[in-house]
C-alpha cells in the first residue's frame, strides 16, 4: 500500500496539477471580484458565492485525492456499469426535477443540487474509451460505428429531454476523438459542412433571390450550389475522376448560364432553384450510372450527397421554429438576422462593454463596475469570463487563456505517451470536452456563438460544473501515473 502510494506520487503529471489548482484559484478570485459583498463580508461568508465555491473547491480537491487513491484498474473494469448507473440517473432526473429557468436537470437534495448531465460525461469517455479498446474493434464495422453512435447520443439526447441543449452539445466534441481514433477525415468534414448548411438556411431563409419576380429562399439556392461545388470537389480529390468533375461542372455553369439569359434576354420569371434540384438529379442519374458501371457504392453517395443536403436545409427551418423564442432569439443576434441590446442581445452587448472596458491592464482586482454591480447576467457563471477581461484587461485575458491552452497542449501530450489504447481513448475525450467548454464559452461572452449556457471550467460558480471537470481530469491522471504498471488495462 505505502510502495503504491509512492509510485502515484511520483509517477503523478505535477504540472497538469499545478495548471489545475492555479485554474480554480483564479476561478475563486473572478467570483469573489463579481459578487463581492461592499459591507466587507468575509471572504468565507457562506450566504454568499463566493464562500459556497470555497466548500465547492476544498471538497474538489478531496474528490481528486481519492480518485488518485483508487486502483486505476476500477476505472476500466467498471466502465459500462458507471455508464449505466448515469444513464438511469439521467432518465430519472427528467421525471422529478424541479423546473429551474425552463432547466428539468437538477437534483434537489436538501441544501445540495446536483446537476447529473455534469457528471454523465465522465461515464460516457469512460465507457468510449472502454468500447474503442476492446479487442478486434474497428470505426470501419457498421455494427461497431452504430454501437459508438448509440453511446454517444443516448445521454445526449436524454440531456436534451431535460431542455440542457448547451450541456447536450458537448457531446458533438467526441467526434475529435472519433477522428484521431481513425474515422475518416471525410466524415468531419461533411459534419462541419452541415453545420454551415444549417447556418446558412436559418441565416438566408426569408432572404429573396430576386425579390420583384420570386420568391425563392436565397438561402436553398447558396445551399444547392454548395452541394453541386463540394460533389465536384469530391470526385476529384476523393475519386480522382478529373473527367466526372468537368462534366458535372459544365452542365452546372450552361443550365444556371440558360436560366439567367432567359431572364435577362426574354424578361420570363426563372426559378433557379429549379434549375438546381435538376443539375442535382442530373448528377445523381449519373453517378448511378458510374456505380453500375465501375460498381463502387463510393460514386451512389456522392450522387446522393446532393439530396441529403436539401434535406438538410428543409430540416433546419422546421428545427429553428420548433425552439424556445428566446433561443431563436439568441440565434437571431449571433447570425446578425436581428439587433435588439436591450432583448436578446442584452447579455452579450454588456458582455461586450464589461471586456472593453477592461482595456490593455483592467480596472483593478474589486474595481470592476459592469460585473460587480450585476449589469452582466450571469456574471459568475457563464459570463465570469467578463470579470477577467474587465479587471485584468487584454493582458489578463491573454493569460488566462494561455493557460488553458497550455492545460489541453498538456493533456493531448500526456494522451499520447499512454501504452494503454484504454488510457489514451479517454485521455483524448478529456482534452476535447474541455475544449469545446473553453470554445463555446468564450465565443458566448464575446458574440461569435450563441449564448447556450456552458461554464468556462474551473471558472464558472458551481459545485457540479466543479467537481464534473475535476473527476474527469483526475480520473485521467490516476491512469497515467499508472501507465507503466498494467499495460493491459
Amino acid at each position: 500500500m505505502e510502495s503504491r502510494r509512492n509510485s502515484i506520487i511520483s509517477n503523478l503529471d505535477w504540472v497538469t496539477v499545478g495548471i489545475y489548482l492555479v485554474l480554480i484559484l483564479m476561478g475563486w478570485f473572478c467570483i469573489y471580484g463579481a459578487v463581492y459583498n461592499l459591507e466587507d463580508a468575509p471572504f468565507y461568508d457562506y450566504s454568499y458565492r463566493y464562500g459556497k465555491q470555497l466548500v465547492f473547491m476544498g471538497s474538489a480537491i478531496l474528490i481528486a485525492c481519492v480518485l488518485l487513491m483508487l486502483d486505476s484498474r476500477i476505472y476500466n473494469m467498471f466502465s459500462y456499469i458507471f455508464y449505466g448507473a448515469m444513464i438511469l440517473l439521467l432518465i430519472v432526473t427528467i421525471f422529478v426535477a424541479p423546473n429551474i429557468k425552463g432547466s428539468h436537470s437538477w437534483l434537489v437534495l436538501g441544501p445540495v443540487r446536483l446537476q447529473p448531465a455534469e457528471f454523465a460525461k465522465t461515464a460516457t469517455c469512460l465507457a468510449l474509451a472502454k468500447l474503442m479498446s476492446e479487442y478486434g474493434f474497428s470505426l470501419f464495422k457498421w455494427k461497431h460505428a452504430l454501437l459508438v453512435g448509440g453511446l454517444i447520443f443516448l445521454p445526449l439526447v436524454l440531456i436534451i429531454l431535460q431542455h440542457e441543449t448547451g450541456s447536450a452539445l458537448v457531446y458533438c466534441a467526441l467526434m475529435l476523438v472519433l477522428y484521431r481514433e481513425g474515422m475518416p477525415g471525410i466524415i468531419l468534414f461533411l459534419l462541419f459542412l452541415s453545420v454551415v448548411i444549417l447556418i446558412l438556411s436559418i441565416r438566408f431563409a426569408s432572404e429573396c433571390i430576386i425579390p420583384e419576380i420570386t420568391d425563392e429562399s436565397y438561402g436553398l439556392l447558396l445551399v444547392m450550389i454548395i452541394a453541386i461545388v463540394v460533389q465536384i470537389g469530391l470526385f476529384i480529390l476523393y475519386q480522382q475522376d478529373t473527367f466526372s468533375a468537368m462534366i458535372l461542372a459544365g452542365v452546372s455553369a450552361f443550365l444556371f448560364l440558360v436560366g439567367y439569359l432567359v431572364y435577362k434576354i426574354g424578361d420570363y420569371p426563372i426559378h433557379f432553384t429549379y434549375i438546381g434540384y435538376l443539375v442535382l438529379a442530373l448528377s445523381f442519374v449519373y453517378c448511378l450510372f458510374m456505380q453500375f458501371k465501375q460498381r463502387l457504392w463510393s460514386y451512389f453517395f456522392i450522387g446522393l450527397f446532393g439530396f441529403g443536403c436539401i434535406f438538410l436545409s428543409g430540416m433546419a427551418d422546421k428545427a429553428f421554429s420548433s425552439l424556445q423564442p428566446y433561443q431563436r432569439s439568441r440565434i437571431e443576434s449571433t447570425l446578425g438576422m436581428r439587433s435588439d441590446k436591450k432583448g436578446g442581445d442584452y447579455n452579450v452587448n454588456q458582455s461586450k462593454i464589461a471586456i472593453g472596458s477592461g482595456g490593455l491592464s483592467g480596472k483593478g482586482f474589486l474595481n470592476g463596475t459592469q460585473t460587480k454591480y450585476k449589469f452582466v447576467p450571469e456574471q459568475d457563471t457563464d459570463f465570469i469570463f467578463c470579470t477577467v477581461g474587465e479587471e485584468h484587461g487584454f493582458i489578463g485575458s491573454v493569460a488566462v487563456l494561455g493557460l488553458f491552452a497550455f492545460l489541453l497542449v498538456r493533456l493531448i501530450y500526456l494522451a499520447e505517451r499512454q501504452r494503454s489504447l484504454f488510457s489514451r481513448i479517454y485521455g483524448y475525450c478529456v482534452a476535447s470536452i474541455f475544449f469545446f467548454h473553453l470554445f463555446i464559452n468564450i465565443g458566448m461572452v464575446t458574440g461569435l456563438t450563441p449564448v447556450i449556457g456552458i461554464p468556462l471550467p474551473f471558472f464558472s460558480y458551481g459545485g457540479s460544473s466543479l467537481w464534473g471537470f475535476t473527476i474527469l481530469l483526475f480520473i485521467f491522471l490516476r491512469l497515467d501515473a499508472s501507465r507503466t504498471e498494467y499495460f493491459g488495462q
